[in-house]
């Protein structure tokens, strides 16, 4: 049996949630917020960089709530 506590690591998980779609506007992962440079290079970061980026998330989550109109506004053209 393998011990669990060789694979643990201790640093910040990635915040991928494993919705990795980019919004074209944004251009950042509307599952985790990130951009792709930080996705790229998340595994290369320091723990300190990790947390900046991990702490700037919420504040992201505002990018991706402008809607571009979508049906109603279609319709409402019509």
């Amino acid at each position: 049996m393998k011990d669990d506590k060789v694979w643990s690591r201790n640093e910040i998980e990635s915040p991928c949630i494993r919705v990795c779609v980019v919004h074209p506007e944004a251009r950042i992962c509307t599952g985790c917020y990130r951009s792709i440079d930080e996705i790229a290079s998340w595994s290369k970061m320091s723990a300190e960089e990790r947390r900046e980026v991990i702490d700037a998330l919420p504040d992201r989550a505002n990018l991706l709530k402008k809607r571009r109109g979508g049906r109603a506004a279609r319709l409402a053209r019509g």
